[in-house]
């Protein structure tokens, strides 16, 4: 789980420095909190992006080796039709 880190003291001086009351200014402090906390479980860390990146190159190199053995078989093949055709019709 990522945690946040999030100054609430702070946070609560500044909306009271703005000109909002305190009871308003814990309220919404509290509210956003609340939020933070929720929508954490949905955030990527670094931990995740790499597991990602190491997945998706893995995933390449096995896509590049397939991909090159295609074309290697579809030149052999396309030679052998060729040679057979130059010698078919001479």
């Amino acid at each position: 789980m990522t945690t946040i880190a999030f100054d609430t003291l702070a946070y609560v001086k500044t909306l009271r420095d703005a000109g909002i009351p305190e009871p308003q200014a814990k309220a919404q402090t509290s509210a956003l909190v609340a939020v933070l906390k929720s929508n954490t479980d949905e955030l990527a860390t670094k931990q995740d992006l790499r597991e990602l990146e190491l997945r998706l190159n893995a995933h390449l190199k096995t896509t590049k080796s397939e991909l090159l053995k295609w074309v290697i078989g579809l030149f052999l093949t396309q030679a052998g039709l060729f040679a057979a055709l130059v010698k078919l019709l001479h």
